[in-house]
């Protein structure tokens, strides 16, 4: 017996034309907002206009329900702190074009697009720019400023009369400022949860590191310049970090500055450099470039590892490893890979 048209899993299941997918997230977004008679009616005009457009209708409402999209709901304890001082027309406006290109995604992605979405920030998926796990992306900014975009990153970019700001959504970038156009000069700001970097004509890197474990907050590295830190919550301890320095930030608290790492930057050459670094963190950054799980085994943790290591190719860094050190590693599959002393039997099954 044939599905209806109308069956739910009909709906999920049958890819929509983008072109169908974008007009029914624009009028849901429409709808939620004030809308007139005119626009409701309008609306059930175009949906009776074709069943794909009553389709396309159906999968919008059942997908903001279950993933509460709309603006009046998005990301509201996410971006306050990145919308403070902006207008409430700029702020609605900024969500709904957010919404709005959420709704596009879910509605075109299907089933495995929403999995992938619960475990992801809405933030990321929405991001005006982002790479993939293993991708390296150079940008280059209205006003000149170049931003290199590091593995898993996400950044939004929002220009107006009063500013240049940058959100780090996601990863790591390397900033290079250039003069602002205008006049006056509009300063240019990083944006991130913990506060914001305003630039005073730099070359520096931020990275996001809620998502590896230890302590959370954003890292901040100068190579160039200076950056002034001020965390969201704490703006009294604003606080300036030079050339050749570095830091790490929360929203309440900045931590003490120290020597940035000179090899800061080598993952814009495609390069991962290690000083006698412990291999369980070496293993741990690695992982940032590769799909998959990396682990180490407890008792070959504290190794020490040193070199420059290309990151094109992860898998042959791993498989070189037993060349330098006194590890083997077992492949369960490309993505299941487990660094062991190299002196402990094979093992064929189980786990490590």
């Amino acid at each position: 017996m044939n599905a209806r048209a109308d069956h739910p899993a009909d709906d999920d299941h049958r890819p929509l034309e983008r072109a169908v997918a974008r007009a029914a997230a624009e009028w849901l977004v429409r709808l939620a907002d004030n809308p007139t008679p005119e626009d409701i009616d309008a609306c059930m005009r175009w949906r009776a206009a074709h069943p794909e457009h009553a389709r396309a209708w159906r999968r919008a409402e059942r997908l903001n329900a279950k993933f509460d999209v709309l603006p009046a709901k998005v990301g509201m304890s996410a971006l306050a702190r990145a919308e403070r001082g902006k207008s409430r027309a700029a702020i609605d406006q900024s969500r709904r074009r957010a919404a709005l290109k959420t709704l596009s995604l879910l509605l075109v992605a299907g089933p495995t697009g929403w999995l992938a979405w619960r475990t992801t920030p809405w933030r990321v998926w929405c991001a005006d720019a982002r790479t993939g796990t293993g991708e390296r992306r150079t940008l280059v900014l209205a006003d000149g400023t170049r931003l290199d975009l590091n593995t898993a990153s996400a950044i939004d970019v929002a220009f107006d009369a009063r500013e240049r700001r940058v959100r780090l959504d996601a990863g790591e970038i390397l900033v290079e400022t250039a003069p602002d156009p205008q006049t006056p000069a509009r300063p240019f700001i990083v944006q991130t949860d913990d506060g914001r970097l305003r630039a005073l004509g730099t070359r520096f890197i931020v990275r996001d590191v809620h998502e590896l474990g230890g302590d959370n907050g954003t890292q901040v590295a100068v190579f160039h310049g200076a950056v002034e830190v001020t965390p969201a919550d704490a703006p009294h301890l604003a606080r300036i970090v030079s050339a050749g320095e570095q830091t790490r930030f929360t929203a309440t608290s900045i931590d003490a500055l120290t020597s940035a790492d000179p090899h800061g930057a080598d993952w814009t050459r495609g390069v991962l450099f290690a000083q006698r670094v412990r291999l369980a963190d070496f293993l741990d950054e690695l992982s940032r470039y590769r799909p998959g799980l990396v682990r180490c085994d407890p008792a070959v943790a504290d190794l020490p590892i040193s070199g420059a290591f290309q990151l094109a190719d992860t898998d042959n860094i791993l498989a070189a490893l037993p060349e330098t050190l006194p590890v083997r590693v077992i492949w369960r599959t490309r993505y299941w890979v487990t660094v062991v002393p190299g002196s402990q039997p094979e093992q064929t099954s189980g786990t490590a």
